[in-house]
Formats: C-alpha cells, structure tokens, sequence
C-alpha cells in the first residue's frame, strides 16, 4: 500500500532552521554506522543478563545526551513451561525510560529494543562491513534502530525555537521473547502518548510496515500414567500421543478463519520407549490479522486443550495467550503511513508500505490506543540470522526521516487531530 500523496507538503513548509540540521545528520552518517558497529560487538541476547548489563551500560552513556530525566525500571520475571511441564520464573534485564517535556501538549512514544535474539553461545557474535553492508547481530534488528533514533532526537532538540513536543523513550531488554516483562510498560506508555515511532528496520528496499497480525505463544502441558509396555501396558495414559492428537487439531483449524494461522513449533515428552510416556508439552503458536480472529484462535485453542484433558486417565493445562494484539490498517493508521511518506518526500524518497505477519512493540502501543510507524530503523534483512544486515547508507537517510516527523509536529506540518478522524 502506498500512502496518499496528493497533498504531501514541500519541504518548506517545515519552516527555518531545518537545513543545517538535515546537513548535520547526513555528516553523521560513518558515526552511526560505527556507534551500531560497537554495539553489534556486545552480545545481548534475550537471556543474557551479564551481556545485556554491558549493552545498558553502552546505552545509558549514549540516552545521557538527551535533555530529560533517564531512569532504569526493573522488571518483573516471567515464566516459561520447562520441558517436562513445570512452570519456572525466568528474569530479564532492565528498561531503560527517558522523558523529555512531559508536559507538553503532544506526546509521543519512541520504543526500541536492546536484545538480540542470538545468545552467547551463537556462532553468529561480531560484526562486519560486507560492501554497502553493515552485517552482524542486531545491525538491523534493532541497534542500529536505537542510533537511528538517537540521532534524530538530537537533531530535534537542536530545531530553533521552544518546543511544544514532548517524547517518552523506551528502551527494552525482552522484545525478542515477546516482550513478557515489558508489556505493562508499553502499555502504559501507549495509553498516555498521542502517537508512536518504533525502530525495527525497513525492509531492504526501503518499504516500511503499516499494518500486522497479531500473536501468541501457548504451551499446552499434558501428564498421562507411566507404564512398562511390556508389562503394563495397557494402564498407561501417553501424554504424548495426546500431545499429537492435540497437534493435528490445531493445524487442522488453518484455513479455516482468513489471515489465522496455527503452527505446531514443538512437542516435548517421552524418554525410553519401553516407557509410556506421563508427560508431554506441545507448544504452539497463533497469529491473527484482526482481533475478531485472534480471539476466534484463542478460543479453538482451548476448546482443544480441554479436549485433550478429557482423555482417559490425562490431565491438561494451557499456558500463554495473545501478547502481541492485532495492529490492523485503521484510518490513523493511514495518517501515520501518510505522514510518513511526505515526511519521505521532503527528502526524496517515495515510501512504500506494506501489511506483515511479523509481531513488535508497534502492536502494543498499537492496542494501547496509540498509532505508530514502527520500521523506522535502517533498511535490513536477513532477521534473526546468521545474515543480518543493515544497508549503510540508510543509517542517515532514516534519521532525517525521523527527524522531519518530529520537526512536522512540532512545526503543524501535521495536525495531531486528523489522527482522531
């Protein structure tokens, strides 16, 4: 989908001053290709408490450049089934919140993610320039998203004149997990801002997402009856062989509701096979364009796994839900995309969006009541692989972006109240 274009505004409609800052941002091209190179060094991975520790460390010396007050939030452990169903407290690292002109009277929330999805044990640890490329773990996805952003706001605290936007960063350690921890943050966060800007990359050919399905992650936790099965066969109950029933039910709802989508990621239980198995987890996950089947999902799903716990001599419990609500193209959606693309235009870029299967904090804020881009990152793919990369040139490019939509707010290039028509 490409945003409405008719009326997109000159560029000089954002008024005085703009010039040497754009100019300023261009300079800082080889800087924030370096600054994600640095932090590309430092492995983060969801789990990795001492490695994110390092990157918090890197991040709070980079946010103390802002203007407002920085804090640290802990946050609270989540839990995760372990593979013989029982249910452990896992923790995380910390979010890191600035807030600058609380208050103001717009209000907008900028969101990234610090984890990578690669622990330390991956092969996959330092980066690397590869031609146009900056290839290395969370070059796109999203370090490079944070300096991005970074630098935009600097720019935009420099615009002349005093400021009537006021912005909240938020900074999170679990986005790649789901963001279990964080949720309630963003959620809040969502509730109080007007609109949202959120780093993930743009795709490698410069297209940015405007709409997504929505997800969530289940662990269906089954315990049957252990048996020899020479000798006793017949009184045992396999959780496992419940596990499979259960699996086939799930992936016989696709195609059933348009858009959702059932997948089976994994089926844990047994051990020697002159055993029946006792325990059994099936661990699934659901994705949806619109809440309406989301909720549908969700609901299947447990139809099925009270199914399951009806078995003879078998036991059930489901864990998990939709954590990621769906972010459908709704009108101030479209504002946000239309936006975006004469915010494009003012520096030569003819934006393209598109709809995603894939889940971020967009879909929080999103479901909190806040519209937001949410690929204003480099431009990037190879997404949770040993292939990821961020284009180099884009780095600059995508902060002037950035910087140009706040400056259009600050300026009234865009009027605050179209995004509730």
């Amino acid at each position: 989908m490409s945003a409405d274009t008719t009326a997109a505004p000159a560029r000089s409609a954002w008024g005085a001053g703009l010039e040497p800052l754009l100019e300023s941002l261009d300079a800082q091209a080889e800087a924030l290709v370096a600054r994600t190179e640095a932090w590309s060094a430092i492995n983060s991975g969801s789990y990795e408490l001492p490695g994110l520790a390092l990157m918090r460390t890197a991040l709070l010396e980079a946010v103390a450049a802002l203007p407002g007050e920085v804090e640290e939030v802990d946050l609270a452990p989540s839990q995760r089934v372990r593979p013989d169903g029982e249910v452990i407290d896992l923790h995380h690292g910390v979010a890191i919140r600035v807030r600058v002109r609380p208050e103001a009277p717009i209000q907008v929330a900028l969101t990234g993610h610090y984890d990578t999805v690669f622990p330390a044990t991956h092969p996959f640890q330092k980066p690397w320039r590869e031609g146009a490329s900056l290839r290395g773990p969370g070059t796109a996805d999203m370090k490079g998203g944070i300096a991005v952003m970074l630098a935009a706001l600097q720019a935009f605290e420099k615009l002349p004149g005093d400021k009537r936007v006021g912005y909240e960063v938020l900074l999170s350690p679990d986005e790649e997990v789901g963001s279990p921890a964080s949720a309630p943050l963003l959620a809040d966060l969502g509730a109080r801002a007007h609109l949202g800007m959120t780093y993930e990359p743009a795709l490698a050919d410069g297209a940015l997402v405007d709409a997504r399905k929505g997800s969530g992650n289940f662990s269906l936790v089954l315990k049957g009856r252990a048996a020899h099965v020479g000798r006793a066969f017949a009184d045992g109950r396999s959780a496992v062989i419940a596990a499979a029933e259960a699996a086939l039910a799930l992936d016989a709802l696709n195609g059933q509701r348009e858009g959702v989508t059932f997948n089976v990621g994994a089926i844990d239980g047994g051990s020697a096979v002159n055993v029946v198995p006792d325990r059994a987890v099936l661990r699934f996950n659901i994705r949806a364009p619109d809440v309406e089947g989301a909720s549908w999902g969700e609901t299947e799903a447990r139809r099925i796994a009270a199914a399951a716990g009806k078995r003879d001599g078998v036991s059930a419990q489901l864990h998990g839900g939709i954590t990621r609500p769906p972010k459908p193209l709704t009108a101030p959606q479209r504002t946000m995309a239309a936006w975006t693309h004469a915010a494009g235009a003012a520096i030569g870029l003819d934006l393209k969006f598109q709809a995603s299967g894939g889940v971020c904090e967009g879909n929080n804020l999103a479901a909190a009541g806040c519209p937001n881009i949410d690929t204003l990152g480099p431009c990037g793919g190879g997404l949770h692989s040993d292939q990821e990369f961020a284009l180099m040139a884009s780095f600059a490019e995508r902060a002037k972006l950035s910087f140009l939509l706040l400056a259009g707010l600050e300026r009234g290039v865009f009027d605050l109240r179209s995004l509730s028509q």
